[in-house]
């Protein structure tokens, strides 16, 4: 079938009918851009108060950025932050480049084991990363106390930058992994072939030829990487908050759920401006992406690149990738897995002496535990149902109509990739602060469940465009011409063929619902909890066993969601 961009697409006026359909793209764009950007202008608006959004004396005023640029909590937390993202998306690139030379471009064994094996931390939260570490590189966990006992001190501490670093790093190696997978599986291998006919090393045509042109995929890879690590908040708080250690995300949390009055209007101006950095660091992501066009090599022949020989090495290559994804990935999910079945995990007593399902227990026993999952889940089924109509009929005005403020929109359905997750969710706070007909939303799920759709609506896109681009122009033009108006083409044509996108959209955003918690932390309230935010208010009071047991419960049904979803639809939560 033809493909079509929303660029070369242009869409046949078929007369008096066009005109019925207007009201309804005006109303499409009015739904989306209130959706997604009017919940940030309470945000930047209250920077600007000196009192909280509600009270009617507040005035207009820049004592807000003036406390925050006097700040030298803030200032220090954004260093930090900048280290903290820097150091992990160093991390995060290497591994991720190493893997993906290795497993999509040698011969190294084992390969169609271990590259699905790294994604694992993908489908999983950073907050479950974390909990699964700590249990078994924490200061009580197996291994480090293994080590402790082996070189007589502890070779690592994650109560530090550097170990924060690492789990952040490990925790987005799959990201950078599968940039370069991509290029790597879509560039032409002609120029190796050319190096490989001269002679020339395996390692000199790695270094000369595979990694320049892998520069776009490591560059996009490495911004989106270092965004990400900005706004992660479960690392941080787990391994930083009992050493000192703040960043901008934990800044902002505990200055508004930890402290007994909160200065509204500091935690709006911080947030403005690490918002603006954000969206800076964006702006620099598409120019410097534009400037490295001449490394692209993708030809119009379809060609398969041939697997270097790594001869010796390759057995070498192979103990290396399968002792990182043992002791980075499958040991920290099974020691989690463990915990949830004990009374207590401790080297010092065989666990299978201590089992127990009290922790699994206490789940259904708790309400707030029970109301946590179900919440989970409602939320989850509701939202991605809702979000995936709602991208749906936004995707076929912004590609597929004559609505003629179509570039506008598709720039606001794009704009909550500028949005991380802690910031959408003081934007929906400050919102419902603001506004007293969306104030009745306020402490309940269904506020969730907006929240979480407009933060994944870029993510949503990236699974309808690519179908609703298969469907050639010919077919719509067809229907036009027999006198169907936009509402019937799309209707009748166009949305039966793109079903299969439609189902990969639902349960692309069911995964995503499902793991999501920063955007939750500052609308929960009792009644409202979802399962992340539950992991932290355990992880805060020590109870390990049930947060194991509530972690494990996540991770299974996520990973279920994820083989279900690639068994069924083909989708990929990385894709």
């Amino acid at each position: 079938m033809q493909s079509v961009t929303s660029e070369t697409w242009r869409p046949r006026d078929p007369g008096p009918a066009v005109w019925a359909e207007r009201p309804f793209q005006y109303s499409v764009f009015g739904v989306a851009t209130a959706l997604i950007i009017a919940p940030f202008i309470p945000l930047i608006w209250q920077a600007f108060l000196t009192g909280p959004l509600y009270d009617k004396s507040a005035s207009f005023s820049l004592i807000n950025l003036q406390k925050v640029f006097g700040s030298i909590g803030f200032w220090t937390a954004a260093l930090n932050t900048l280290l903290f993202a820097a150091a992990g998306t160093l991390i995060a690139q290497a591994l991720g480049t190493i893997f993906a030379i290795l497993i999509g471009r040698t011969d190294m064994p084992g390969s169609k084991i271990l590259g699905p094996v790294l994604l694992w931390p993908m489908i999983l939260s950073h907050l479950i990363l974390s909990l699964s570490w700590y249990s078994i590189y924490g200061p009580s966990g197996y291994i480090t106390l293994w080590a402790k006992e082996l070189f007589g001190v502890t070779p690592w501490n994650l109560y530090s930058l550097a170990g924060m670093s690492l789990v952040a790093g490990v925790s987005q190696a799959p990201l950078a992994y599968l940039f370069c997978l991509s290029s790597i599986a879509n560039s032409d291998p002609t120029l190796e072939d050319a190096a490989r006919g001269a002679g020339a090393r395996v390692g000199t045509i790695v270094l000369r030829i595979s990694l320049p042109m892998l520069r776009p995929a490591i560059l996009q890879a490495l911004l989106a990487n270092f965004v990400i690590c900005m706004e992660m908040l479960s690392i941080p708080l787990v391994f930083g908050r009992s050493s000192g250690i703040q960043t901008i995300s934990t800044y902002l949390y505990d200055e508004a759920l930890v402290k007994a009055n909160p200065d509204y209007g500091m935690i709006a101006a911080s947030a403005l401006v690490t918002l603006l950095g954000i969206i800076g660091l964006l702006a620099l992501q598409k120019r410097l992406l534009g400037q490295v066009q001449r490394y692209i090599s993708i030809g119009g022949k379809a060609t398969r690149p041939r697997s270097f020989a790594l001869g010796w090495l390759r057995w070498g290559a192979f103990v290396v990738a399968l002792f990182y994804t043992v002791f980075a990935v499958v040991l920290p999910l099974a020691s989690l897995i463990v915990q949830s079945l004990t009374e207590v995990l401790s080297p010092l007593i065989p666990f299978w002496e201590v089992l127990t399902l009290e922790n699994y227990q206490a789940l259904v026993r708790y309400p707030v535990y029970l109301h946590a999952i179900i919440n989970t889940f409602v939320i989850s089924i509701a939202g991605a149902g809702i979000g995936t109509v709602c991208i749906v009929v936004m995707a076929l005005v912004s590609e597929r109509s004559g609505f003629q403020w179509r570039p506008v929109l598709r720039f606001v359905l794009q704009a909550p990739r500028a949005m991380p997750g802690i910031f959408c969710g003081l934007a929906f706070l400050y919102l419902t602060l603001s506004l007293p007909l969306v104030g009745g939303l306020r402490n309940t799920i269904w506020l969730l469940a907006i929240a979480f759709v407009v933060r994944y609506v870029p993510a949503g896109l990236g699974a309808i465009l690519p179908g609703l681009q298969q469907i050639g122009p010919d077919v719509e033009s067809s229907a036009r011409n027999a006198g169907a108006g936009w509402f019937r083409t799309c209707y009748s044509i166009v949305l039966p063929l793109l079903r299969p996108a439609m189902f990969s959209c639902f349960a692309l955003l069911l995964i995503l619902f499902m793991r999501e918690y920063t955007t939750a932390v500052f609308l929960v309230a009792p009644g409202s909890e979802i399962i992340g935010t539950t992991l932290l208010q355990l992880w805060d009071k020590g109870e390990t066993g049930t947060v194991a047991a509530l972690a494990t419960l996540q991770v299974l049904v996520t990973g279920g969601t994820v083989i279900v979803a690639r068994k069924l639809f083909g989708v990929k939560i990385y894709g």
